[in-house]
C-alpha cells in the first residue's frame, strides 16, 4: 500500500542553517521550502527539487552516520558531479552497483549522500 516517499529526514548540529542553505541550495540546487510554524521553531531547515525533499533537523547530539543515506537519482551524472566539485564538495565515484553510475559525497555537518544514474540513462 505504499504509494511514494513523501520526504527523506536528515539531522544536523544546532546553528548549521546558514551552512546547509549553501550547500542544498547552491551545491544541489534545491530550494528551501518553509516549514510549518509549529515545527520551525525547532530549527532546521527543508528543501525539494521537483519530487525530491530532504527534511534537516537539528539534533543536538548530533553525529552523522557512517552508513545511512538517501540515494539521489541525478540527470547528467557527470555534470552534476563537476557542479558539486565546483562548490567545493567532495566527490567519491563508486562502480560497485551494476548497471549505474554513482558516486557519493557530504553535506558541510558530515551527512553522506548517493548520486546516482542508470547507465541506460548516460548515453
Amino acid at each position: 500500500m505504499l504509494a511514494s516517499v513523501d520526504h527523506v529526514q536528515l539531522a544536523a548540529p544546532p546553528g548549521t542553517e546558514d551552512l546547509l542553505r549553501t550547500y542544498y541550495e547552491g551545491a544541489l540546487g534545491m530550494t528551501e521550502i518553509p516549514k510549518p510554524p509549529v515545527l520551525a521553531a525547532r530549527g532546521g531547515c527543508w528543501f525539494q527539487a521537483g519530487a525530491v525533499q530532504l527534511h534537516l533537523g537539528i539534533e543536538a547530539d548530533f553525529r552523522p552516520s557512517a552508513k545511512a543515506h538517501p540515494g539521489l537519482r541525478v540527470t547528467d551524472i557527470e555534470a552534476y558531479a563537476a557542479r558539486l566539485e565546483a562548490h567545493g564538495a567532495k566527490v567519491t565515484w563508486d562502480g560497485d552497483l551494476p548497471g549505474h553510475r554513482r558516486f557519493y559525497s557530504w553535506d558541510p555537518v558530515g551527512n553522506r549522500l548517493e548520486f546516482l544514474q542508470p547507465l541506460d540513462e548516460t548515453g
